[in-house]
């Protein structure tokens, strides 16, 4: 079947999905909206992971050991700041500041976040359209043991040690979703609505805050299909499993179904871990995404699972 399909994603497993889409489908048909609820200003830069991580990923320029940064990344630049007593604990690849630098020049002068990123997808020949979930400020904080954080001191610089007790995104009741992004969700031509395997807590909620994005979810025409995060009873990546135990949650997919219930209509969920239990439509798949042909197998399985959805409406 053909038909656009939209994304909602946050960065490595998200961007994984999306390059499966990418071959499962038509780039010029996709468009993945993407958290930047991660992005933040360091050392006056304007800094958006999870948009970065996409655009290295589908590029074919992402560090495939880490999924996030540059391969063949360069550390020169951080060598110099640690010599003259600059932060550390974010690490700033030489190819990576091109992205950083040129995004805070382009900001400066009235673009748009939204028009930054299309620039820098259109440089690279992506073919898809990425919109960031809002051009708006919005920015993820952690109510830790401690304190409260801001998300990168507690995902970069606490490796996500600190347990978490509640999550706030600061902006997002003033925020407005960044131009296209209710056009994608709400397309009545629309095949799929598929929210990526990321942390559905820092990484999806954040999208979910800004005002409009759940309702025009809700409504959606094409059918809202997630992709479960929880492979054999844990996460692949990051402090998912770790998170949910702290906010008292199952480590399961109906926990999962239970956070996104009434704006899915289906979970794509792990061989490992099944359906059992579950009271929305489902499908079963292997959904670890090592390989590329793994990341195209869950893309197409996600996409099969809206198809049934669909036709049985």
């Amino acid at each position: 079947m053909s038909g656009r399909v939209t994304v909602l994603t946050g960065g490595v497993g998200g961007a994984k999905l999306v390059l499966g889409l990418m071959q499962a489908a038509q780039p010029r048909q996709i468009t993945a909206i993407v958290n930047t609820g991660d992005d933040f200003r360091h050392l006056g830069l304007a800094i958006s992971p999870d948009i970065d991580t996409l655009l290295y990923t589908l590029s074919g320029k992402a560090n495939a050991a880490q999924g996030w940064g540059r391969e063949g990344e360069t550390w020169t630049f951080m060598d110099a700041l640690k010599s003259l007593g600059g932060e550390d604990w974010f690490l700033l690849g030489d190819g990576d500041m091109a992205l950083h630098v040129l995004r805070t020049h382009w900001l400066a002068q009235g673009e748009t976040l939204s028009a930054v990123t299309a620039r820098f997808a259109a440089a690279w020949g992506l073919g898809l359209s990425i919109l960031p979930m809002s051009d708006d400020r919005v920015a993820t904080h952690v109510a830790a043991d401690g304190g409260e954080l801001p998300f990168q001191r507690y995902f970069v610089e606490q490796r996500c040690a600190p347990a978490v007790r509640a999550i706030r995104f600061e902006g997002a009741e003033q925020a407005r979703p960044a131009p296209g992004v209710i056009d994608a969700i709400g397309d009545p031509e629309a095949r799929a609505i598929l929210i990526a395997p990321s942390n559905p807590w820092l990484s999806v909620d954040p999208i979910l805050a800004v005002p409009g994005i759940r309702d025009a979810l809700a409504a959606a025409p094409a059918p809202v299909v997630a992709v479960s995060p929880i492979v054999g009873g844990q996460a692949v990546k990051g402090p998912t499993a770790k998170l949910m135990g702290e906010l008292g949650l199952e480590v399961n997919n109906q926990a999962i179904a239970a956070h996104y219930a009434g704006i899915i209509d289906g979970l794509l969920v792990d061989e490992r871990d099944g359906g059992e239990g579950l009271a929305i439509p489902y499908d079963i798949a292997d959904t670890l995404m090592k390989s590329l042909d793994d990341r195209v197998r869950v893309a197409r399985a996600a996409l099969a699972l809206a198809d049934r959805i669909a036709a049985g409406r």
